[in-house]
């Protein structure tokens, strides 16, 4: 039996519709199956980085409205386990980004094309050609926290210390340089500073010493126990091995 030409033509349309990809353009609300991170963890710290100027652009970044973190409702529930596992022993969780909509990836990449903007060169990449930040694996166009559930994080111990404010315009410092040189934060000493562009941030790197190797183990033994795997080149970055969006990248905004 031949099939109508314009039923035909409708069914190979809704075919193709539904073969494709959900756009990362398309939603501008979260979707019910993602989480603000303190509905599940009320008691995490946040350190929202890409809301403030204190990154390796130096500006705000597109798509952060709010200092927020969101993750997919897998991945928010599987930190908790991590969070609950620090508690006895008096520490808690840090997080400095969540999940990250396209339009913030698209301003990393237009940032990273523009050569001549080095104003934060001397404390996040001072070893680093800006031109070689794609093919060293420093940016790229698609970034697997636009997923939803890949998180940057570190460990605090509590009480927290204060963590000082950054304060634009003043002098910048490297990021590799030992703790009480570099920009000081409140977290356990982890041998370098967040999104530090340099090899001391890989997480296996063997030129530190003792007591920073332990404390990346520690994130990375209790990471891993509850279902998250280490990026090889940033001690700060995980991703859950079962995300269930593997193949989606989200563009709602932050806020």
């Amino acid at each position: 039996m031949k099939l109508h030409a314009s039923f035909a033509a409708l069914l190979a349309a809704f075919l193709l519709f539904a073969a494709r990809p959900p756009a990362a353009s398309c939603a501008d609300a979260m979707p019910d199956s993602f989480v603000h991170i303190e509905a599940v963890i009320p008691d995490a710290l946040l350190d929202i980085r890409y809301f403030s100027e204190h990154n390796f652009l130096g500006v705000r970044v597109d798509g952060y409205l709010a200092p927020k973190c969101i993750l997919t409702r897998q991945a928010a529930e599987a930190l908790a386990k991590v969070q609950k596992d620090l508690a006895p022993f008096a520490m808690t969780l840090k997080i400095y980004d969540c999940y990250r909509p396209q339009q913030a990836v698209d301003h990393f990449v237009r940032w990273a094309k523009d050569i001549d903007d080095t104003k934060t060169k001397k404390e996040f990449y001072p070893m680093v050609d800006k031109r070689n930040l794609f093919r060293d694996g420093y940016i790229a166009r698609r970034s697997g926290h636009s997923r939803g559930s890949t998180v940057d994080l570190t460990i605090v111990p509590l009480p927290a210390p204060i963590q000082p404010p950054y304060v634009a315009g003043e002098p910048l410092v490297e990021c590799h340089l030992p703790a009480g040189v570099r920009f000081a934060d409140n977290s356990l000493d982890m041998g370098t500073g967040f999104d530090c562009f340099n090899e001391l941030s890989h997480p296996e790197n063997k030129n530190l010493g003792p007591q920073h190797r332990s404390n990346r183990l520690l994130l990375k033994t209790l990471m891993e126990k509850h279902g998250f795997r280490n990026y090889d080149k940033e001690w700060w970055h995980f991703t859950l091995n079962h995300e269930p969006y593997p193949d989606t990248y989200f563009n709602f905004p932050v806020r």
